[in-house]
């Protein structure tokens, strides 16, 4: 099941959405090397992290799935947003600095083609960031939240995944340490209770994150890739009927 973008976006305005994006936010920053002037492309819903990170880009993308829906971002301001296939990304190769993956990867037809194609418009020293519910985590078995929905993933997972597409994980974090309770005097702990998680159970963490680079020494395969999508037109012309 997917997330589409009216239950992202409701989520997020929500107490325990606000928490959650903190959290992802604070551990994001520990591994977020500051390039300035990059080009920064979010893949999924990455808004609430794009407003964070991206005043310090040159260029800024949102770019959402087809399967998921999109939203105008930035609210003030030409539109920075496009609805794309994650297979098949309208950029040119060697095009971006980073790339940003939330609610994105799990969601995916083929992650390893949609990592193949990260791999194809990023920059040579290019590096992508992706977040991922953890598949021993509490938050992947609740579907209230968005963590609960698509195909969680354990590190190992994740890593292999990664190495297959021609990447080398660099850095390693997690989030959501705290239940995904909507009892308020849980959400009131969720510090002291994120604190504690990250020091004692880090392996029941609700997400993992990591941030890899791209992988230049070791030559992809050389093959054509036929696109799987088939584009339908809504209306299609007709010829005008004779009359008798």
């Amino acid at each position: 099941m997917n997330s589409d973008i009216v239950d992202l976006r409701s989520f997020y305005a929500s107490v325990l959405g606000r928490l959650a994006e903190q959290s992802i936010a604070a551990a994001l920053s520990a591994i977020w090397d500051k390039l300035p002037g990059e080009r920064l492309v979010g893949l999924g819903y990455t808004l609430p992290w794009l407003d964070r990170f991206g005043p310090d880009a040159e260029r800024v993308f949102a770019f959402m799935p087809a399967t998921q829906g999109a939203v105008k971002w930035p609210p003030a301001g030409p539109s920075a947003t496009a609805l794309v296939f994650d297979e098949e990304l309208p950029l040119v190769d060697s095009s971006v600095d980073r790339m940003l993956l939330v609610h994105s990867l799990e969601h995916a037809e083929s992650p390893r083609e949609t990592l193949k194609e990260i791999w194809r418009v990023l920059a040579p020293a290019g590096q992508v960031v992706i977040v991922v519910p953890n598949r021993r985590g509490i938050w992947a078995r609740f579907e209230h939240t968005p963590f609960g929905t698509g195909r969680p993933f354990s590190r190992t997972q994740l890593s292999d995944l990664l190495r297959e597409a021609n990447f080398t994980p660099a850095a390693w974090s997690d989030a959501l340490h705290f239940p995904p309770s909507l009892r308020r005097f849980v959400m009131r702990s969720h510090n002291l209770l994120e604190r504690s998680g990250r020091r004692f159970w880090p392996i029941f963490s609700g997400v993992i994150i990591v941030a890899a680079q791209k992988r230049l020494y070791q030559g992809l395969p050389v093959a054509q890739r036929a696109s799987r999508r088939v584009f339908v037109p809504v209306l299609t012309p007709q010829g005008a009927g004779r009359i008798a």
